[in-house]
């Protein structure tokens, strides 16, 4: 067979390729030169055009072109195997300028001819251009059949969002070749994120709206086109609602009735925002009723007539009458007549006659006999009742009311009112029995007289206070004595530190343990009238007193008794103690227990759903509760934790020898309750083992979060110093702070070893925090032989003086002062200066529902300023406060000798 040797020159060349080809196994993609040996590297052909990456769009062909200069043969190959050269259209010029020849070769490629390797591997063409010099190989171009799937991988779905939170819209585009371009729409309208800065689409083409508007309440839908088709995914709805909150409170209506026991009400709308596309209704109620009290006015009534007095000199006789049964009170009538009344008493007849010297003789001798008789009968008296109460044991003293009393000036001023309730009292007075009256009343009634004209209780007639003094140890080991010969009260302590008593009156008192912070305070008329009590008030050790507790529940006060219980009280009593909870609604349920005679405790009382009529009721702060109760008895405050945000607060100490004569020397680290009586235990410990403090204390939140306590000691100077502890720290478990009831305080020991006695400066670090939650450091650097300075810190407050103080000096209000103050601010008043502005401005009027409860509200506000302020309480916020009222007035502030 005959063959032209201009046909059988290219055969010859792509061979000769083919066959470097495959020596080499290259599978290049770039511009490739195989110049000949010998040859002019610089007539190597370089290609103007070469073929291009292209995508087959249902079945029609794509065209591949190739141009080079210069170049005497252009063939195409794909996928390894040469293209028929009767499938190239090819183009032979010349280059301009340099005269080269130049070749352009296209040819056609059909889907079929894809289709044919489609799963194998992809394909591509390449063409490689002849010259003279060589031959060059121009990069692949691969040739696709493009495609887009109808079915989204993800598509968007509906969400409902509140306004200002974040959406994601997730959308993964159909399968397509080449990959999808993803835009959004929002009601058929093209997202912008240019134009939107709330809005933006991430890499894995998911619509994000930073914070939710209203006007992103819409239909969004996910469009994916390329070459071949475009897609439309479901459209999401999107809806952005608005939850309701609720308006501001109402103004308290006023009360429905106008005498007596009565509602006030108040309410607030869901408006503040309203709900809108079917966001939430505001939780709770829209209208609030609490109970109050308007005291009816009570109209004046005479007494009845008395006797006709003996005939006159002007021949009249009279008699008298008072408008006091009962007294006009609350805006009530005054009586209506006259209070005395004049007769003549001889029918116009009365014969007057002259005495002589004789008849004025005779009654002055007369007289004179009755003074001489009265004055007798007094010594008398007076000699009896020396003989019986016995002068070399008592003291007649009338100090229990006046002494500590300064004259005041009530009226005040603009500039300053404290002076208005600066009357203080003795607080040095220890009394245990107050017997005889306050004062004895007048006959007649004298002339009324300002606070400021003398001394407060200057008049108190011939009236005998007498206070009995005693040993307070032994009397406190034979009254722990009488009470523990009954079986209810033989848990209560036997020591005299932790216990207060006192015999007490109608007068009331106040009971307290030193260095606790607990006390209980007995208002005046909470003892009946005629009744004497004596009454105790106990601080228990917890290891002494079982205290069931259950799942999340934990010790936060001091246990506490007052007894004796089932004492007939016309009043409320108030019992003051430390707590070392965090309060909040949202964390704790806070609940008061008491013991029962038979042992069993009780909830007794849920803080925060107290009702007026109930037994007890609870005024809660940060540090202390004072609870009111008409019972006594034994109490404890318990929590139950609601989340594991709930945290009570722990007392970190720490306390080491005050001297050291052998190489070891220990810290001791003390976690507690951050209550006085806890502190108070630890220092009296520490006292008997002669310890002192070496950092200022500080103070943990502990969180009901499961987790335990780590203590550590770092930073030791290793060349002085070295640490006894093997492990890298200690643990106190979770459950033996929250639910341990053996004992109030915890403690750990760090044993440290000197390398020489002559080392006396220590410096290092201890470390105490709770896993995942609060820590504290502490930064210790003192010389272990002279270092006190941290010794003030523990110094016991003086609260009071004594534990038990009996009638007007364990008050800080004088007690006139008070009665007038009471007086004056239950009545209701038009322009709201009444009782419930003075608990506004002292902030109680959380309590108004209970304070209205009450026969005398300013007393139970009066009572719980004392409990809460004794005995550092100032008395200038109280002056102040009563003096806003606008009663300042000297009618607020006159006593009489009659009232005295």
């Amino acid at each position: 067979m005959g063959c032209s040797p201009r046909g059988l020159w290219p055969a010859l060349l792509a061979l000769v390729l083919a066959v470097r080809l495959r020596a080499s196994g290259a599978q290049q993609s770039a511009t490739v030169a195989n110049p000949v040996p010998g040859a002019n590297p610089d007539l190597l052909p370089h290609f103007l055009v070469e073929p291009e990456d292209v995508y087959i769009v249902k079945n029609k062909p794509v065209t591949l072109t190739c141009k080079a200069s210069p170049a005497t043969q252009i063939y195409f190959k794909c996928n390894g195997e040469w293209v028929h050269q009767g499938d190239h259209i090819t183009e032979h010029s010349t280059e301009k300028g340099s005269g080269l020849p130049m070749m352009e070769v296209r040819i056609n490629i059909s889907r079929q001819q894809v289709e044919k390797v489609f799963g194998l591997e992809e394909y591509w063409c390449q063409c490689v251009a002849w010259s003279s010099s060589g031959t060059t190989k121009s990069q692949k171009a691969y040739v696709r059949i493009a495609y887009l799937r109808k079915n989204f991988e993800q598509e968007p779905l509906a969400k409902e969002v509140s306004l200002e939170q974040g959406i994601v819209l997730p959308c993964r585009p159909p399968e397509g070749i080449p990959p999808a371009e993803v835009e959004w729409l929002r009601n058929e309208d093209l997202v912008d994120p240019s134009l939107d800065p709330n809005v933006y689409v991430t890499r894995e083409h998911s619509l994000v709206v930073r914070q939710a508007r209203l006007a992103d309440t819409a239909n969004y839908t996910c469009v994916a086109k390329n070459l071949v088709a475009r897609r439309r995914s479901s459209s999401a709805a999107v809806t952005v609602y608005v939850n309701g909150g609720w308006s501001t409170w109402t103004e308290w209506s006023a009360c429905s009735a106008t005498c007596g026991r009565g509602w006030q009400k108040r309410s607030r709308s869901c408006t503040n925002p309203a709900p809108l596309n079917g966001g939430s209704f505001c939780e709770g109620q829209s209208g609030q009723k609490t109970a109050c009290a308007t005291l009816c006015p009570v109209d004046g009534g005479w007494t009845e007539w008395s006797k006709w007095s003996a005939c006159a000199l002007d021949c009249t006789r009279w008699r008298s009458r008072e408008c006091s049964e009962p007294p006009p009170r609350n805006g009530g009538e005054e009586c209506e007549g006259a209070d005395l009344d004049t007769r003549n008493c001889t029918s116009d007849l009365c014969i007057h006659t002259a005495s002589g010297p004789e008849d004025v003789a005779l009654y002055v001798g007369l007289i004179a006999v009755a003074v001489c008789l009265v004055l007798l009968l007094l010594v008398l008296i007076l000699v009896y009742c020396r003989k019986k109460e016995g002068l070399d044991s008592d003291v007649a003293d009338s100090s229990i009311l006046t002494s500590g009393f300064q004259p005041v000036s009530i009226k005040p001023t603009k500039a300053d009112n404290s002076h208005l309730l600066t009357i203080q009292p003795d607080l040095s007075t220890t009394t245990t029995t107050y017997q005889g009256t306050l004062c004895p009343r007048q006959e007649s009634s004298g002339p009324k007289f300002q606070l400021t004209n003398g001394h407060l209780l200057s008049p108190l007639g011939s009236g005998r206070h007498t206070l009995h003094h005693s040993s307070p140890a032994s009397e406190a080991e034979d009254f722990v004595a009488r009470l523990s010969t009954q079986n209810y009260f033989r848990s209560l302590p036997r020591g005299a530190s932790n216990m207060a008593y006192g015999t007490f009156n109608f007068l009331g008192g106040r009971l307290m343990i030193p260095n606790t912070g607990i006390s209980l305070l007995i208002p005046p008329d909470a003892i009946p009238r005629g009744k004497i009590y004596e009454i105790y008030l106990t601080l228990h050790k917890q290891e002494d007193v079982r205290l069931p507790l259950a799942g999340c529940q934990t010790l936060l006060s001091p246990i506490i008794s007052c007894g004796p219980p089932g004492v007939l009280l016309t009043r409320p009593v108030i019992l003051s103690m430390d707590h070392c909870g965090e309060p909040s609604p949202e964390n704790w349920s806070l609940r008061l227990k008491k013991q029962s005679c038979e042992g069993t405790w009780e909830d007794v009382l849920h803080l925060g759903e107290e009702s007026p009529a109930h037994l007890y009721y609870c005024q809660l702060e940060a540090r202390a509760c004072h609870v009111f109760t008409e019972q006594l008895g034994r109490f404890a405050l318990v929590g139950e934790a609601l989340s594991s945000a709930a945290a009570k607060r722990l007392k970190l100490l720490l306390f080491a020898p005050t001297a050291c004569t052998s190489l070891e020397y220990t810290i001791r680290v003390y976690c507690l309750h951050d209550t006085h009586d806890a502190l108070k235990e630890v220092i009296q410990l520490e006292k008997q083992m002669g310890g002192q403090l070496i950092e200022e204390p500080r103070v943990l939140h502990f969180k009901d979060s499961y987790h335990n306590l780590r203590l550590s000691i770092h930073d030791v100077p290793s060349s002085l110093w070295k640490s006894k502890l093997l492990v890298s720290y200690q643990e106190i478990p979770f459950y033996h702070i929250w639910n341990g009831g053996a004992q109030q305080f915890l403690h750990c020991t760090f044993t440290l070893e000197r390398f020489s006695p002559s080392t006396t400066d220590l410096a290092c670090k201890i470390w105490i925090w709770q896993v995942e939650g609060d820590g504290q450091s502490f930064n210790v650097n003192f010389n272990i032989n002279k270092d006190t300075r941290f010794a003030e810190l523990l110094a016991p407050d003086n609260e009071g003086g004594v534990p038990a103080l009996v009638g007007p000096s364990a008050f800080k209000i004088p007690f006139l002062i008070r009665q007038k103050i009471i007086s004056s601010l239950d009545p209701p008043c038009g322009r709201g200066a009444d009782w419930r502005t003075l608990a506004q401005k002292l902030h109680l009027d959380s309590h108004l529902g209970f304070f209205a409860s009450k026969a005398s509200p300013t007393a139970m506000i009066l009572n719980l300023w004392e409990a809460r302020h004794f005995p550092h309480g100032n008395l200038s916020q109280l002056a102040a406060a009563v003096a806003d009222l606008g009663k300042q007035d000297t009618a607020l502030f006159m006593v009489s000798e009659a009232e005295c």
